[in-house]
């Protein structure tokens, strides 16, 4: 069982708005519960972009040890994979 804590927060009024439009529509059921869906999606977004990061660093790191492939040869293995994959 997550504990939740009471947060006061000052909004723009045009954040406040969209908030309040969108549990007037039925969307969500409280103002609490579109800004928690909307901390999960930035929570999944910065998740998203360390993942990012970190194959980026390993792609470089590959790159500046010389662990590189040809364009023809990158080529010819992801037509291979194409092939294995439509065999499958």
């Amino acid at each position: 069982m997550q504990v939740a804590e009471k947060l006061s927060i000052t909004l723009p009024a045009e954040m406040a708005r969209a908030i309040r439009a969108k549990v007037e529509a039925g969307d969500y059921s409280s103002n609490s519960e579109v800004i928690r869906e909307a901390l999960r999606g930035w929570m999944e977004r910065e998740r998203k972009l360390v993942a990012l990061d970190a194959a980026i660093a390993r792609g470089v790191a590959d790159a500046e040890a010389g662990r590189v492939l040809t364009l023809d040869r990158a080529r010819n293995e992801l037509k291979k994979r194409i092939a294995g994959k439509r065999q499958a």
